[in-house]
């Protein structure tokens, strides 16, 4: 059974939660009525919360066609217990003018997209701090939430002092989405401590490093570019700087030692890894159609004991700590990291 959590009063989602990038299209063809009847699968097995973005192109309008149907086959109430996690990205050449109209047209679209009357959870993120209207935006959105547009308000990609700033300046943020795996553990370097102090709970994607801390790359050479998407590019970036392949192939060997011992597989046991750690309210597993169904719904159920956990600990020791807070790498648009991304996906504005 999977686990289910209170991100806020009448907010309950399951702890694994169905990340929508890989539907959008950058990692293979994608059928919208097969992506409907995945969603459903989903649901159907437990996992009833759905994490997407207004940039993630057509996947709000499939999570749409995916309420409906779900609606139509189990009734109004049962769809209540469907939680759509959207993201509100402003495209970063408008950031410096960005208007509270813009706010509300960008909103009003994922209305529409995703066939909803309320977004029940509206998650921001800001490219650019230097663009100071972030905390007018953010403000915003809390009209709209108080408007009873938006039920909840969650960040993306925040660091520590700016999530802070949105907090102490009276917007409740209930969640904080960050990027968090054996890997990567920069969220433990401030935020982790922040957001339990503030009561937002922290839902993590990345936790398979897309796709690398799997059974696939077990004993692998190490890749060489071009590498085959552009998740594998950025999660191969976090190896290098985690401490190298020889590295990384240790943490595997470690990883199905302990998935050995569970019938399972490394992928869940480095998800599970994650759900234990303090302020993790859920992971996010991204998948492109249900084949990995039955290894999702293990996660839950996987509990690592002291000495499993030491075992894992042992390695990372050896590991390079990344230094920074929650997206500092990738907020630097000339580095290795802010140099792959794609800041303008969004189109809201005139």
């Amino acid at each position: 059974m999977i686990h289910r959590t209170q991100l806020a009063s009448d907010h309950e989602i399951s702890r694994i939660i169905r990340g929508g990038w890989q539907m959008a299209g950058g990692h293979g063809d994608v059928s919208p009525a097969e992506a409907v009847l995945d969603m459903m699968a989903f649901a159907e097995a437990g996992i009833t919360t759905f994490d997407c973005a207004d940039i993630y192109t057509g996947v709000e309008e499939m999570i749409g066609a995916f309420r409906l149907r779900y609606g139509a086959e189990y009734g109004t109430s049962a769809l209540d217990r469907i939680k759509i996690h959207t993201k509100f990205v402003p495209d970063l050449d408008i950031l410096p003018r960005i208007t509270k109209a813009d706010v509300e047209r960008i909103i009003d679209r994922s209305l529409h997209r995703l066939r909803a009357e309320a977004l029940d959870l509206v998650q921001f993120h800001w490219w650019d701090y230097d663009a100071p209207r972030w905390l007018d935006t953010v403000h915003w959105l809390d009209e709209l939430r108080r408007a009873g547009k938006i039920r909840h308000l969650g960040g993306t990609n925040f660091d520590t002092s700016h999530m802070l700033a949105i907090v102490n300046g009276g917007v409740p943020l209930v969640s904080m989405q960050v990027q968090y795996s054996l890997l990567d553990r920069r969220p433990e370097n401030a935020m982790v401590e922040a957001a339990a102090k503030h009561g937002v709970a922290l839902l993590c994607y990345g936790t398979v490093a897309g796709g690398f801390l799997s059974d696939r790359w077990l004993d692998q050479p190490e890749p060489q570019a071009p590498l085959e998407n552009r998740s594998l590019v950025k999660y191969k970036l976090i190896i290098d700087d985690f401490g190298g392949w020889d590295l990384f192939q240790a943490l595997l060997s470690v990883l199905r030692r302990l998935a050995d011992r569970r019938n399972s597989d490394i992928a869940t046991v480095a998800s599970a890894a994650m759900l234990a750690k303090p302020g993790v309210a859920a992971v996010i597993v991204g998948a492109r159609n249900r084949s990995h169904l039955a290894d999702n719904l293990q996660i839950t159920e996987i509990v690592l004991t002291a000495d499993e956990t030491s075992e894992i600990d042992k390695v990372l020791a050896a590991a390079i700590p990344i230094a920074g807070d929650v997206y500092a790498l990738e907020r630097d648009r000339s580095g290795r990291h802010g140099s792959i991304m794609k800041y303008n996906l969004s189109t809201g504005t005139a």
